[in-house]
């Protein structure tokens, strides 16, 4: 529900074959005004986008680009900026309680930095991840919005009752 709520005002870029997954590809951008929401006098977001590969037979998420690029500049020094693009494939996806989750990926992430004032030219810092979901639980006793902040889609979807979800009396 999560991911269909976030991918909701996507744009539709066409479909593509994904480890042998016929995909369709959805295409999300940050608008301006989200973008300068994300900016501070010192770092201006210039763009995030985001594609989404969903299996057309299954229509679930199976894998994700995302890269945004920001400018860093403070006073009186050269912009810096600095591109971070993910790869995330995602897979083994099981029912859990009525829901499919996914108990495996792999994540590519390359930061790039460059900017008038690097006098080396580009620096590229690239990390990989492979990682695995062994046990999923949900409505966890004593697990507070500390620890995981559900959507606003989700949210919604609880009674209208003001619950203290810190407390342990509501478990």
């Amino acid at each position: 529900m999560a991911i269909s709520a976030v991918f909701s005002s996507a744009q539709y870029m066409g479909e593509k074959r994904i480890s042998g997954i016929n995909c369709f590809v959805l295409k999300l951008s940050a608008d301006q005004v989200d973008l300068a929401d994300r900016s501070d006098n010192t770092a201006e977001m210039i763009k995030h986008v985001i594609f989404g590969y969903f299996s057309q037979r299954s229509g679930l998420l199976v894998f994700l680009e995302d890269s945004y690029l920001t400018r860093i500049q403070s006073p009186g020094t050269h912009p810096t900026y600095w591109e971070t693009t993910m790869a995330t494939k995602i897979e083994d996806y099981r029912l859990v309680e009525g829901v499919m989750i996914a108990h495996s990926g792999q994540s590519n992430v390359i930061i790039t930095r460059f900017g008038d004032n690097l006098k080396a030219g580009l620096s590229v810092t690239r990390m990989e991840e492979t990682w695995t979901i062994d046990d999923v639980a949900f409505n966890v006793p004593g697990l507070s919005l500390d620890c995981f902040i559900p959507p606003k889609e989700v949210q919604r979807d609880f009674p209208d009752e003001n619950l203290d979800w810190r407390s342990p009396l509501h478990r």
